[in-house]
């Protein structure tokens, strides 16, 4: 008998789930669908009083000038998140860049307005601002607690067609911010991430500084190589430099006179002055360069108004938005391509080299590369100038004015 009982036992141990008892599988589901919607009701009202609460921000409502259209609010609605790999972060310090003041005038407005339409946003009104440090407020369902967590200190980056972190709070994707450097305040944090994600671009991704694995990886690279660097005194050029030295990269650049002594303090020994007519001459004699790369604003055509020669020249005075804007998306593209070309042939038959265009580019792998460099004490950001919040509007006029030394920063607390 007691065999019996425990044969009984066992069998009913071994029952698959299709033999449980309809009334046992029936109460078992309806558990687990109430705990569902318990759990979406949950998450619907938070996303409800997210969208209802609101915070303060520098907007534009209309393309123009920045003294006269960037404007304070404090009813603009809180970012709420799209998807589970998004985050909220409470911004504590953003700098100001020339791609800020360049929208405000209407700076790649059919382009970005249609990829910012095509994610579900509008044109205005229009929070500008790219990178930023601060701390995370929420998070996504996707983000596992080994990532990131609430309450951990970011710094991140926007991309250019969607609202930017001029504002209390900023949603970003995972893949734009990482964990703060230990090693930089918030001031620091916030003046690296769009003009070295910038600068990273220009040298591995459009440059191929490092070859293949450079690009793809936060590895870096090009040591032994010689890059020239026009304007060096500018957000892009102080990180830029420094990034090519820690490489051991051989390092040329040029400045206004009364920056030379700053450049050399980032460890270049070889600078010259612009407004030196014989600098031209003088960089001549130097040798070909691996990577000419314009920071300075002299677009394309300065390619082939000097006598140096390179193996590759990279400007990011890009004319493909500028076009675009003036001739529409077909005429646009048309007169891009007959510029590039035109550059390049002139540049080929000459015995230059490639005439290239550079680009802000968001990627992981650029972040975790400036990361790696700030960590081993190779990268500091020059800060011209704090402002603090309630003086934004003097932030982006100092920006407009041009010729900085650095970057400029706005401090929210």
């Amino acid at each position: 008998m007691v065999l019996a009982t425990c044969a009984r036992l066992t069998a009913a141990v071994r029952l698959s789930s299709r033999e449980i008892p309809f009334a046992f599988r029936s109460l078992a589901t309806a558990t687990v669908a109430s705990s569902n919607h318990e759990s979406s009701s949950k998450h619907e009202t938070q996303r409800r009083n997210a969208s209802s609460r609101k915070m303060s921000g520098w907007q534009i409502h209309s393309y123009g000038s920045p003294e006269e259209e960037i404007q304070f609010n404090e009813g603009i609605k809180m970012p709420i998140l799209k998807s589970p790999t998004q985050l909220l972060v409470k911004v504590k310090a953003s700098s100001v860049n020339p791609i800020d003041v360049a929208m405000i005038n209407g700076y790649g407005a059919s382009v970005l307005n249609a990829m910012r339409c095509k994610d579900g946003g509008i044109e205005f009104p229009l929070i500008l601002g790219r990178d930023f440090c601060g701390e995370i407020v929420q998070k996504g369902l996707g983000i596992s607690s080994r990532e990131l967590e609430v309450g951990d200190e970011v710094w991140g980056v926007v991309p250019v067609h969607l609202q930017g972190c001029h504002a209390e709070y900023v949603a970003v994707e995972k893949y734009c911010l990482f964990k703060k450097p230990a090693d930089l305040n918030k001031i620091d944090a916030s003046a690296v991430l769009y003009a070295g994600l910038t600068a990273w671009s220009g040298l591995y991704i459009t440059g191929h500084l490092g070859d293949l694995l450079g690009a793809i990886s936060p590895v870096g690279g090009g040591a032994g190589k010689k890059v020239l660097v026009l304007g060096a005194t500018g957000g892009v050029g102080t990180l830029v430099v420094q990034m090519l030295l820690a490489e051991r990269v051989e390092v040329f650049a040029t400045c206004a006179p009364d920056a030379i002594q700053m450049v050399r303090n980032l460890g270049v020994d070889a600078v010259l002055d612009y407004t030196d007519p014989s600098h031209v001459q003088n960089l001549a004699s130097v040798g070909r360069f691996d990577i000419v790369l314009d920071c300075a604003g002299k677009g394309s055509d300065y390619a082939n108004e000097v006598p140096w020669k390179f193996d590759q020249y990279i400007t990011f005075n890009s004319p493909v938005l500028k076009n675009i804007d003036a001739d529409g998306f077909a005429a646009g593209m048309i007169q891009n391509a007959t510029s590039l070309v035109r550059n390049n042939m002139a540049s080929l038959g000459a015995q230059k080299g490639l005439v290239k265009w550079g680009y802000f580019v968001p990627a992981p792998q650029g972040i975790a590369y400036l990361q790696r460099l700030v960590e081993k004490g190779k990268l500091l950001p020059v800060v011209e100038k704090v402002f603090p919040y309630a003086n934004m509007p003097e932030a982006y006029e100092r920006v407009a004015q041009k010729h900085l030394r650095g970057k400029i920063v706005i401090d929210y607390e």
